[in-house]
């Protein structure tokens, strides 16, 4: 160190005998030494808009593998590799001025000792501590820490890598610098104090002309930098806000379903359940399963509040596990089994993964709809499961086609059926009818932009109002939940009408399956009311809802749009006024529905009545002929 005194004792004395001002010559020495530096200020420039120019595929690689720390780490190391990009290059501005500091305040020390220098400054001397003179001297520390909080602003507003850290690190890093220069500057020498801040003030200058000369946006895609932030923002929201361990009271019970999955060796069948209101997708297998075999069914559910777990005290065979959604990413991928059971869609397009532990898992996807796959789900939804099991033909054929159309390996299409509407026609054939005297109308409506509660109920309500009809409002469960201010106000508009329901309890099904015609847009539930009672369905011409883009590709009509006019018929908005005629239109002709469509359940679901054994015996096979593999070796 005694080499670099000299070397900066001589270099400030040098500019003392030019300025002859010993405040100026610390001017000219902090000018000095940015444009010797200089180079080094280039060279992190161009690193840090490197490391700007990389976050995209960073961001895009942690999305791909959320969770998975070690492989995280592994590829962001190759991309810094194949970029040349030195992690460590932010530091080295940081050591430097460390060392200068450390510098100056020696060379100053020597020259309060030198009586050839004049220390004075603009009336102050340079020498002076304050800690050592008193509260006089306190605005020395102040404007060196004043300097340190203008370059902090502005490295957060135009520095290319501070600019795209979070909040926490720039504001923690700004309290940090101006407090160290605080503490500093009331401990060292006015003139120290004094080159802090002159070196701030260079490094703001030189701050935007690094960024004139080396202009990030020629080099960064922004656009791309926020999409993927966007993305990874999504993931992080995943299960909602999160909570500190310790005011979770799920954390330790997932710690522990966690730990205790994965000391469970050779697990044959696993299903996965987003929540419990999932478990009537599965029931008709897992109650086949349970009455036939004596396999032991791994249940995991996102709800930690799933009937699953109460169900599992009466039945031995089930062992349930709670795992959040955050949880299930890491779960996933490590996961070992013969059969991953799913009702989720969209499998290795997000965040939920196939396994990288075990290459042979047998992922099956299990409907919780009977209407099309290829109009309400997403593009490409399911082209990662390894077998679907179809409603009916018309699944069969789009998954099919959809195969050839993308030039997709085959999947397993198994003819399964739909095990919920075999139990929701066999509790409808155990229901009492019902005894009022008026037909009952129910309006269901979808969750989707311009749905009938949206554009035009209020006009369904009044045409439909004193015509004799009790008409029951049963709203998708996210409008009650979302919109339930509406539901008062509609609640309130319609009280004086006795023939009118606003109906916002869910807890029984009854007023579905009890009703004579139901009215809605583009919901679901049109084929499971249909399907079960066999009643005709009047559907409302709202904006079609469309989830996959491309589904005209496929060349079948989505069965959504095929049978609107043949389980029922439907209506255009600028038509409804004369809904009342169509409705005793329906009704009317209601016998004829009940033969019509009974021909078309036989005709689009499979297995009418025995689907949970054929899916359960499936299931089954896959895994005796797994057992059989491994046996062989």
């Amino acid at each position: 160190m005694e080499i670099l005194y000299i070397t900066f004792e001589a270099v400030m004395n040098v500019c003392y005998q030019l300025c002859k001002n010993y405040g100026a010559a610390i001017l000219l020495f902090t000018l000095i030494s940015k444009i010797v530096l200089l180079p080094v200020s280039v060279w992190v420039q161009k690193n840090s808009i490197k490391m700007v120019k990389m976050q995209p595929e960073i961001n895009l690689i942690m999305v791909k593998h959320f969770g998975d720390k070690d492989m995280i780490a592994e590829e962001q190391a190759a991309v810094y590799k194949r970029e040349k990009y030195h992690p460590m290059a932010s530091v080295f501005p940081l050591i430097i001025q460390l060392v200068l500091l450390m510098c100056v305040i020696e060379v100053i020390k020597r020259g309060m000792n030198n009586p050839l220098i004049d220390m004075r400054f603009l009336g102050v001397d340079l020498s002076f501590v304050p800690s050592a003179k008193g509260i006089s001297l306190i605005w020395s520390p102040a404007v060196a820490g004043f300097s340190a909080w203008l370059l902090c602003i502005a490295q957060n507003a135009s520095n290319v890598l501070q600019a795209e850290q979070s909040k926490l690190n720039k504001y923690g890093l700004m309290a940090f610098s101006v407090g160290l220069s605080l503490y500093l500057g009331w401990f060292v020498s006015v003139g120290v104090a004094f080159y802090w801040t002159a070196s701030n003030l260079f490094a703001i200058i030189q701050l935007y002309l690094l960024n004139w000369a080396i202009n990030p946006k020629k080099y960064i895609d922004y656009n791309a930098l926020e999409k993927s932030k966007k993305e990874l923002e999504s993931l992080g929201k995943i299960g909602g806000e999160k909570r500190r361990r310790f005011r979770d009271p799920d954390a330790k019970r997932e710690r522990q379903d966690y730990k205790r999955f994965f000391s469970v060796v050779n697990k044959h069948l696993v299903f996965y359940s987003e929540g419990s209101g999932f478990y009537k997708y599965y029931k008709g297998l897992i109650e086949y399963l349970l009455d036939n075999t004596n396999l032991t069914i791994h249940y995991i559910t996102s709800d930690p509040k799933d009937a699953i777990f109460e169900l599992a005290k009466e039945k031995t065979q089930i062992r349930p596990y709670y795992i959040g959604e955050k949880k299930l990413i890491t779960l996933m991928m490590k996961l070992e089994a013969d059969i991953m059971v799913m009702t989720m869609p969209d499998l290795e397009t997000y965040h939920i993964k196939r396994s990288y532990v075990d290459k042979k898992i047998e992922y099956v996807y299990i409907p919780h709809g009977m209407d099309s796959l290829n109009l309400t789900m997403r593009t490409g939804s399911m082209d990662h499961y390894d077998t679907v099991f179809c409603v009916g033909k018309h699944q069969k054929e789009e998954i099919e086609k959809t195969e050839a159309v993308y030039k997709l390996p085959q999947k397993k299409l198994v003819e399964w059926g739909y095990s919920l509407l075999d139990e929701m026609r066999a509790d409808y054939g155990r229901s009492e009818p019902s005894v009022c005297g008026k037909k009952r109308i129910l309006i269901a409506p979808s969750w989707q932009p311009d749905n009938i509660v949206d554009s035009c109920l209020e006009k369904i309500l009044d045409n439909l109002k004193g015509q004799g009809y009790y008409v029951t409002v049963r709203p998708h469960p996210q409008h009650v939940r979302h919109r339930a201010e509406l539901m008062e106000q509609l609640k309130k508009q319609y009280e004086q009408d006795a023939d009118i329901e606003i109906q916002t309890d869910f807890s029984s099904n009854s007023t579905v399956f009890e009703a004579d015609l139901m009215i809605t847009d583009w919901s679901g539930i049109a084929y499971e009311y249909a399907y079960t009672t066999r009643k005709p369905v009047l559907f409302v011409n709202t904006p079609m809802k469309v989830m996959n883009p491309e589904y005209q590709k496929i060349d079948t009509v989505p069965l959504n749009i095929l049978l609107r006019d043949e389980i029922g018929c439907s209506i255009d908005l600028d038509r409804l006024d004369r809904i009342a005629e169509s409705v005793r239109m329906l009704l009317e002709n209601s016998g004829a529905y009940y033969e019509k469509i009974g021909h078309f359940v036989e005709e689009y679901v499979y297995h009418n009545g025995t689907s949970a054994q054929v899916g359960a015996t499936y299931l089954v096979s896959q895994i005796q002929k797994r057992i059989e593999a491994k046996k062989k070796g």
